[in-house]
């Protein structure tokens, strides 16, 4: 009986896929390419963790020796986990609330501005801002915030705003929330756009009077595949951050104080050629993401009906 069932399933799947031979075709690029450079270094990285490999010689088979001294010897492993929670914890959920707000206030707007706004918020996250912002927190009388505290008689000398680890995390956690108006902010665009306006209606014949209810009641509940797609691309966002920190602050940071998980992960995977130890870090990394994932689809499973 599981057999007939599983052959009835291949052979429907086989018959759509037949239906739908032009649609496959458009998608079978992006696929390629998404299993090649995506799904087969995932799957690999799970058993180099267990080597020793430095990509000059063949990899060596250590067991768990790998994972074992990220938690017991890797004192810098420890503090790009802390470091990498506060960034998460700041980014993830202020950037997620900001991604849905922005677009809430946008897909009120005139139709025309909606474009042009949605174009000044999106474009950060496609655009190289970090010589702007290394600009703004330059360290020198010249840099435009140390100028602007100056002239205001807050400070009496320059901070080393990209310099000081007692600033540099924050710094970084401010240009990444910038520029986390990406993927998920489009699809909640896309999400309010596509709501049927006859809800509205009904929803005033019911009761609904004001537009916090019509978001609780209405909007909410009718964006649940874009809320979660939106999820999850700022968990992954803000669990694999690097780049910001890489180039705005350096690499290393000031006594590692903005250096996360991914940070690591590139460290020793680029610069020591340590794949092994590389991939390691990164299937912790994928482990934790991929937890979060199932913790927030269940949270938003009852809009995904």
């Amino acid at each position: 009986m599981a057999q007939n069932n599983t052959e009835k399933k291949s052979s429907s799947l086989w018959h759509s896929i037949k239906q739908n031979k032009a649609c496959y075709a458009m998608l079978a690029p992006f696929m390629i390419f998404f299993i090649v450079f995506t799904v087969v270094p995932v799957v690999m990285s799970l058993p180099m963790g267990f080597t020793d490999f430095n990509m000059a010689q063949p990899p060596k088979y250590v067991g768990l020796s790998n994972y074992t001294t990220l938690f017991l010897s890797d004192k810098i492993f420890i503090r790009s986990i802390r470091v990498t929670l506060v960034f998460a914890l700041f980014t993830g959920p202020i950037s997620y609330i900001l991604c849905f707000l922005l677009a809430w206030l946008i897909n009120e707007l005139h139709p025309k501005l909606k474009t042009v706004f949605t174009l000044i918020f999106y474009a950060p996250s496609m655009a190289n801002v970090y010589t702007v912002w290394q600009l703004i927190f330059s360290g020198d009388m010249n840099g435009y915030l140390n100028s602007f505290l100056i002239n205001l008689g807050l400070i009496n000398a320059p901070v080393q705003w990209l310099t000081d680890g007692r600033y540099v995390l924050g710094v970084t956690i401010v240009v990444q929330l910038w520029i986390s108006l990406g993927a998920g902010f489009l699809a909640l665009r896309a999400g309010f756009q596509n709501i049927d306006r006859t809800m509205y209606e009904a929803g005033a014949i019911e009761g609904i009077r004001t537009r916090w209810q019509e978001l609780i009641y209405i909007v909410i509940p009718s964006m649940g595949p874009q809320l979660m797609f939106a999820a999850v691309m700022q968990i992954v966002s803000s669990f694999t951050a690097g780049t910001v920190a890489q180039n705005l602050v350096g690499f290393p940071s000031t006594d590692y104080k903005a250096h996360t998980i991914m940070t690591h992960a590139y460290d020793y995977g680029w610069v020591r050629y340590e794949m092994g130890y590389a991939s390691a870090i990164c299937m912790i990394l994928f482990v934790v993401m991929y937890a979060l994932n199932r913790l927030i689809s269940k949270l938003l499973s009852k809009y995904m009906d």
